[in-house]
């Protein structure tokens, strides 16, 4: 298993996006639509790519939210590979770049539909913190936060 800092221009970045929106577009349905605004991601130089014998696998990125904020988004590891301990990894590495570029908090959404997800960023060491920005007034939200070493 290998992690490869990219851009969002990296094909297998754009790709593994694809599967994670369809994702979430099968566990959302219609609800989905309000959230896919917020997961735009423009031009972002902080992405991931994760590799499991070179196929790729599992991907995140952050974007800065404020002067020592970062925001974690779009943490997605194909079906396949769930279970190997592979998102733990990503959010591990995006933290350590984020602290290389002097952030000190992280923070991220995720949906209720998603317990996987929220016991991830539990063991991560998130805290559950009211919603934020765009998330604010969305049931379906939960935001967390984490203060980076």
């Amino acid at each position: 298993m290998k992690i490869v800092r990219a851009d969002s221009s990296n094909p297998d970045f754009v790709s593994l996006i694809h599967q994670l929106d369809a994702d979430l577009n099968d566990r959302y349905g219609k609800t989905q639509a309000e959230y896919d605004q917020h997961n735009v991601i423009e031009e972002n130089q902080t992405v991931l790519v994760c590799y499991v014998d070179d196929v790729p696998m599992g991907c995140g990125c952050f974007k800065e939210m404020g002067e020592d904020t970062v925001e974690l988004k779009r943490i997605f590891i194909a079906s396949e590979q769930r279970g190997n301990g592979y998102a733990k990894l990503i959010v591990a590495e995006l933290e350590k770049w984020a602290s290389e570029l002097c952030y000190k908090q992280a923070r991220l959404e995720t949906g209720k539909g998603q317990p996987e997800a929220i016991g991830l960023y539990t063991k991560c060491g998130y805290t559950v913190t009211e919603n934020y920005g765009p998330y604010v007034g969305m049931d379906n939200s939960v935001c967390m936060l984490k203060l980076l070493a």
